[in-house]
């Protein structure tokens, strides 16, 4: 007996708290990687992060409710097509926040924190002035209720399933994007020389808005995803921003292995503290761990080589 629990069933429950991390992990993942592309590709601390991913999760609520009220027939697979409308908007929005604002900002990487926190209120205020202070959720489709049954005593929501699924695909999207694309080679150069990719005919100012947008589309797909696991509030986004940077900080800003490895790390271990003791104390215990990793290793846990 451990914790008052007999072995079979403290099986049953990391298994369960084990798939309730991924999920929250698919979470971070999506957060991280667009925080990922902005902060480890391009400097700039996107303080309203969070507030591109609640634009998703709004997109998301309007879609429920669109095709609920002019296209039933098509309901089941409105969250395909909010997933796509959540990204485009998201990102349309990232690129006049970076021509209105951020551009200006490069290697001021105080005065974007400053910016784009004000920013974040600003977004806030907006979504509460259209969308209301009340938290909203949206109505899933029949075939995404329910779960899926492993054991007598271990279930996984299929609508958790789908948020994997779609985490799976971002990821590897953003990896085939970065690291095996022309685009990717262009982002990699402005990061590590920008002069030298301007003199070699990059246009470094588009590849910048460009993909400062694409960062931003990913945080709104989040938001698609955050739908499927909790309500939507002006201010949900502002519960996620720290724990996202801390992802980004402790795996490597700018290392994409290491936003994986570190977002599973710090999923699994709130989601299991979290059942033991509370919220509170799993964030707490979470953060003292990642603190005393960063005193060892303060580069985090994967470091991108690049030649000086």
């Amino acid at each position: 007996m451990i914790f008052g629990y007999s072995f079979g069933d403290l099986g049953s429950i990391l298994a369960m708290q084990g798939f309730a991390g991924l999920i929250l992990f698919s979470v971070y993942v999506l957060m991280a990687l667009g925080l990922a592309v902005i902060f480890g590709q391009m400097g700039v601390i996107n303080m309203a992060h969070g507030e591109f991913m609640i634009l998703g999760a709004y997109v998301t609520y309007l879609c429920s409710h669109l095709f609920t009220a002019y296209l039933p027939g098509l309901f089941a697979i409105y969250f395909f097509v909010a997933v796509l409308l959540a990204f485009a908007a998201a990102f349309a929005l990232g690129l006049l926040v970076e021509w209105a604002m951020i551009r200006h900002l490069y290697r001021r990487p105080l005065d974007t924190l400053l910016a784009t926190w004000g920013l974040s209120l600003v977004l806030q205020q907006l979504y509460r002035s259209i969308f209301g202070a009340r938290e909203v959720g949206v109505e899933l489709p029949d075939w995404m209720m329910g779960s899926q049954h492993l054991t007598d005593t271990i279930e996984v929501p299929i609508n958790g399933l789908l948020v994997m699924g779609l985490t799976t695909i971002i990821t590897i999207g953003v990896f085939l994007l970065i690291y095996r694309s022309n685009w990717g080679k262009r982002i990699r150069a402005v990061m590590q020389n920008r002069t030298m990719a301007a003199a070699v005919g990059i246009d470094t100012e588009f590849v910048d808005r460009v993909t400062f947008g694409v960062g931003c589309g990913i945080a709104g797909v989040a938001g698609s995803a955050f739908t499927m696991i909790g309500s939507t509030s002006p201010t949900a986004g502002q519960l996620y921003i720290v724990d996202t940077f801390l992802v980004v900080v402790f795996g490597g800003a700018a290392s994409l292995l290491g936003t994986i490895a570190s977002a599973f790390s710090i999923s699994q271990t709130q989601s299991t503290i979290e059942f033991f003791l509370s919220g509170s104390m799993a964030k707490v215990l979470t953060l003292l761990a990642v603190v005393g990793i960063l005193m060892l290793r303060p580069q985090g846990l994967f470091v991108l080589k690049v030649r000086r």
